[in-house]
């Protein structure tokens, strides 16, 4: 668990291939999350689920992380006050700041406005056109932020359909959102969540963040976790589409069998073709590689195809 350190500590970040030594105080190009709140008059709000991140030591990962460089183009999912988005931007890196509440950007644009390399864009995160972007930017994007816990996993699933506009995913997340995106398929605590993503990702834990990390400290502890996305599926797939839905079915009632489990959602033909697929019926979807998900995928999708020609 990562402690408040003091924001006078200096941290160094990568830039333009050297190591600098950046302190909050020391440098007025990094802002600091309790200065800003004193001259704007503002505190967080609970409606927007506000926790202002306050350690350097997580900002210092985080940015390590995104391995950013001069070349580079970071997207900001949530932006703030710009704490972090003025840490990406030391590295020499463009960065884009997404942010849809009003005194957030306010703030944005007074702190950062002037800034090189530095776009806002005032909209909601789960309205980003991410493939749009990445053409503009002629690369493919860094994509970093604090999720909002009522709609992280719409946003990672909408990231992970734009994975191949992005470099990685750089995401703080509850701890307990991340134990699931990290779990092992066929472990004890395997799961939908992170199921599809080791389909289509490389995942690690970045860090651990606690709770006095943050203004005000939040109830729960989070991580920071790193998503790259995999040139093609872990394991070869016919159909990410019906992947999904496999997976989904599977956990969608985890104390069946994945016989029971699957009957709910597919047809008594659709059932018939798994029956010599290889894998045993009575398991639970939490026992399954990937690779045995991509063999009931694959049988279904078959089967989906062979009835589409006998229909036409």
């Amino acid at each position: 668990m990562l402690l408040p350190t003091s924001l006078s500590e200096e941290t160094s970040f990568a830039i333009g291939g050297k190591v600098e030594a950046l302190s909050p105080h020391g440098s007025s190009d990094i802002l600091d999350a309790r200065e800003l709140l004193r001259r704007y008059g503002l505190a967080a709000k609970k409606s927007w689920g506000q926790n202002f991140l306050v350690d350097e030591r997580s900002y210092s990962a985080i940015v390590r992380a995104c391995s950013l460089t001069q070349e580079e183009v970071a997207v900001e999912v949530g932006a703030g006050l710009g704490t972090l988005t003025s840490r990406l931007l030391a590295t020499g890196a463009s960065v884009v700041a997404v942010e849809r509440e009003r005194d957030m950007c306010e703030v944005l644009r007074t702190e950062l406005g002037g800034r090189d390399r530095f776009t806002l864009r005032e909209e909601n995160a789960l309205h980003l056109d991410i493939p749009s972007l990445a053409s503009q930017f002629g690369r493919k994007l860094t994509l970093v932020g604090n999720l909002p816990y009522q709609i992280a996993s719409p946003l990672i699933f909408q990231f992970l359909a734009a994975r191949s506009s992005l470099r990685q995913i750089v995401i703080m997340i509850q701890r307990e959102m991340a134990d699931r995106v990290l779990a092992a398929p066929g472990s004890r605590d395997s799961n939908a969540l992170g199921v599809q993503i080791q389909m289509v990702c490389a995942t690690r834990r970045v860090c651990q963040v606690g709770r006095g990390a943050f203004l005000p400290p939040p109830r729960v502890d989070s991580s920071v976790v790193m998503l790259t996305p995999l040139p093609s599926t872990a394991v070869p797939l016919r159909d990410l589409q019906m992947f999904h839905q496999v997976v989904r079915a599977a956990f969608g009632q985890r104390r069946k069998t994945l016989r029971n489990a699957l009957s709910a959602a597919f047809s008594d033909d659709a059932m018939a073709s798994l029956a010599s697929c290889g894998v045993d019926l009575s398991r639970r979807g939490e026992s399954l590689l990937l690779s045995e998900f991509a063999t009931l995928s694959d049988a279904l999708s078959a089967h989906h195809e062979q009835s589409q020609r006998a229909q036409s």
